[in-house]
């Protein structure tokens, strides 16, 4: 459904000969070159696919993250099959990756801000939301309410996880809910855009950030490009999937490199806290005058 969605050599792997081909430039590097870069090609800028350890590292302050509802495992309600078992791609997934979900939630710290954060990891049955995926973020995004801070969401999926049917997409309005909650509160949403961020993640949560930044060359839209062709029975702009076309065209606000991102972050959410000062300064100067209209209508009655 989703064409070159699943290229396999997308991922960097520490390969026997420790070479790596980019998929881009097709440059031979060796990988320790490519580690150094932040998993990022030195030659073209292709931005590899990285796992969700890799992603906080490069996003938090270096010891500050602790891991949340680690324990959240998924279960099969359906008993679905298709190839396989659902419990059986579940065990593989857990042995392959060594998590329970395809995403990682946890507290941290971004230049000494308190920051709720919330990391998909593609390697787990392709970052699919699932029902333990849809708890993790609303318990993130409660967290950060009860402790008035910033929140973002990684997205790094191929959609919805059909082995979980319509309990995988009651996460899509179960996650939308939540974030209107934290916007009603006066706090912060970025939700950060990587490859791939597709289907029901991308036509949810993904695109409600109060900023939604992705990273450079990123595929991000709902059906794949085949499917939109067939469907509409028209040809498509070149690359109109990816993250440029998109800035291009106002669906996202920004592209920033890897290397770039917890700088944008600390500046964005200090920003958006300088500004939740001035309103609450302004909402009460309000309210004084408000308070002292109504004391001189009193005093005149």
């Amino acid at each position: 459904m989703f064409g070159n969605l699943f290229k396999k050599d997308e991922v960097v792997h520490e390969t026997p000969n420790q070479w790596i081909k980019c998929p881009k430039c097709t440059s031979l590097m060796y990988y320790k070159e490519v580690e150094v870069q932040q998993n990022v090609c030195p030659k073209c800028n292709h931005h590899f696919r990285i796992n969700a350890e890799k992603r906080i590292a490069s996003i938090v302050d270096e010891g500050s993250f602790v891991e949340m509802d680690d324990n959240l495992a998924p279960v099969d309600p359906l008993k679905f099959s298709d190839k396989k078992s659902y419990k059986k791609r579940i065990e593989e997934a857990k042995a392959k990756t060594g998590k329970t979900s395809s995403v990682m939630s946890g507290s941290c710290t971004i230049d000494g801000l308190d920051i709720e954060i919330v990391v998909f990891d593609f390697a787990f049955m392709g970052g699919s939301l699932g029902s333990v995926e849809g708890e993790k973020i609303v318990r993130g995004i409660t967290r950060a309410i009860k402790k008035e801070c910033g929140f973002i969401i990684v997205s790094a999926s191929g959609g919805a996880r059909m082995q979980e049917s319509t309990y995988s997409l009651l996460q899509m309005s179960k996650t939308s809910a939540a974030l209107n909650r934290l916007h009603h509160k006066g706090l912060p949403f970025i939700s950060i855009l990587t490859d791939p961020t597709m289907g029901g993640v991308s036509a949810s949560f993904a695109m409600l950030g109060d900023i939604i930044m992705a990273e450079p060359g990123a595929l991000i839209g709902f059906a794949g490009q085949r499917v939109i062709k067939q469907t509409v029975g028209v040809d498509l702009p070149e690359g109109f999937q990816r993250s440029e076309f998109l800035l291009e065209h106002g669906l996202i606000d920004m592209i920033v490199d890897r290397e770039n991102i917890r700088e944008t972050l600390a500046g964005l959410f200090k920003l958006f806290k300088k500004e939740k000062k001035v309103i609450e300064v302004e909402k009460v100067q309000e309210d004084v005058q408000e308070n002292e209209e109504v004391l001189e209508e009193t005093i005149e009655a």
